[in-house]
């Protein structure tokens, strides 16, 4: 975890087929980073969003990922984490050998705040 302490996962739930997941994480509202982002106005970075999604498909597949492209990355709501620290993701992940394919919903409430399809290669450990 790059962000230490910036959120945990409450629940997770796979599906029958076994590529899709549905977490329920909780933002800590009261991390640093919401003090430079912004001061006073609260918002959930992009790229942290981003991270967390990288962070929990590692946990996931079992590996070290490195992303190598995104395609249809839409912010569609901002994220206060003094109102909507409660936030439920569902990943659809799929692997073709060394690629790790994942497409992500990311709510609040009933309110879609992100939506993403990225492209991610595992990581061998001399990459590292």
């Amino acid at each position: 975890m790059i962000l230490k302490n910036f959120y945990n996962i409450e629940s997770k739930t796979e599906s029958k087929n076994q590529n899709e997941f549905s977490l329920d994480i909780k933002i800590n509202k009261n991390h640093d980073i919401f003090k430079g982002h912004f001061p006073n106005n609260p918002v959930m970075p992009g790229v942290c969003m981003m991270q967390i999604i990288k962070e929990i498909t590692e946990d996931i597949v079992d590996s070290k990922l490195f992303m190598q492209k995104c395609t249809n990355v839409k912010f569609m709501a901002l994220i206060n984490p003094e109102v909507n620290y409660r936030l439920n993701l569902e990943l659809i992940i799929s692997q073709e050998n060394e690629i790790i394919k994942v497409k992500n919903k990311t709510k609040f409430e009933d309110t879609l705040a992100l939506k993403m399809s990225a492209q991610y290669r595992i990581l061998n450990k001399g990459d590292l």
